[in-house]
């Protein structure tokens, strides 16, 4: 049973993409295609040209439309030479691209409402995140509880990524204030993230009230296979749910950990990470073993 994973915002490079759509066809429609959509060059803030600066890749509003442009491009190369997921999943905003690989939506759709998506979290209220190592998930669950009853603001786990690997996010207070908290009790390390937002946390709430109007246009048919969301860590191929999660996830945390889990027990064998990056094959022998079968497709290299 092959699984694919698609990566979600702390992959993307400058560059990215830029041999896919050079080498092959498939993939250099779908970039074309996502320039035309919207209505700007997203290849150059992608690909690194003179008049894109780094930094514009950095750029919520950008970052989201080029991992998603992305992901889809080496999906079609795989899809052209016959190769077929029997689940998909993917990270935060790969999520989109998990379901568009599905066909729970088209490319073009998919690509506005991750455009929007990035836009809204971008002017959502501003907050950080930080990268706990070494606790345990009721640990940082019960620290984050305790620091948010302080005054000092909210903090919450944002991503499960892999057993002791949990992400937190919320006022930057709180998570400064969490920070000390997690080392006292006994954490490896705990990483801030060169981020500038608090996603997956009640922070997005405005964010999230927005966006949800953005889904009630979006034609979500039922997926080819199941996909497993972050919400639940669950597998579903019901469009009515998957439109309802996707409003959640602004706020929920990722349960990407849970998420593997249940993909290996429904029986996958084969983890492939479509996209840029290889942090999700990381977790996945992190999570599911060292030996575990797994493998990328987002450069010329990986085909």
């Amino acid at each position: 049973m092959l699984a694919y994973l698609f990566p979600g915002q702390g992959s993307q490079s400058v560059g990215m993409g830029a041999d896919l759509a050079l080498s092959f066809s498939e993939a250099n429609a779908v970039l074309d295609e996502a320039n035309a959509v919207l209505g700007f060059r997203l290849t150059d803030v992608m690909f690194g040209s003179a008049d894109a600066a780094e930094a514009q890749l950095t750029e919520t509003q950008n970052t989201q439309p080029a991992l998603y442009a992305h992901s889809f491009a080496a999906f079609t190369i795989l899809e052209a030479r016959g190769a077929q997921p029997d689940v998909t999943a993917g990270h935060s905003l790969g999520e989109y691209s998990a379901l568009a690989a599905a066909g729970a939506f088209t490319f073009a759709d998919g690509l506005r409402v991750v455009r929007r998506r990035g836009e809204l979290m971008a002017r959502a209220r501003a907050g950080t995140m930080a990268a706990v190592l070494g606790l345990d998930d009721a640990v940082v669950e019960q620290v984050c509880s305790d620091v948010s009853g302080t005054g000092e603001g909210v903090v919450v786990p944002a991503n499960y990524n892999a057993p002791g690997q949990v992400v937190v996010s919320g006022d930057v207070a709180a998570v400064e204030r969490a920070t000390d908290a997690f080392s006292e009790a006994g954490a490896k390390r705990v990483l801030p993230l060169p981020v500038s937002g608090a996603f997956h946390s009640p922070l997005m709430a405005d964010a999230q009230t927005e966006f949800a109007a953005t889904l009630d246009a979006l034609d979500i048919r039922t997926p080819r296979c199941p996909v497993v969301l972050n919400v639940t860590a669950a597998p579903t191929t019901d469009p009515d749910e998957i439109r309802r999660r996707l409003v959640e996830q602004l706020t929920a945390p990722v349960r990407w950990a849970q998420s593997l889990a249940r993909i290996q027990a429904d029986g996958a064998t084969r983890y492939v990470e479509v996209g840029a990056g290889k942090v999700l094959s990381g977790l996945v022998k992190r999570t599911l073993g060292r030996r575990t079968d797994t493998a990328q497709a987002g450069t010329v290299d990986d085909f």
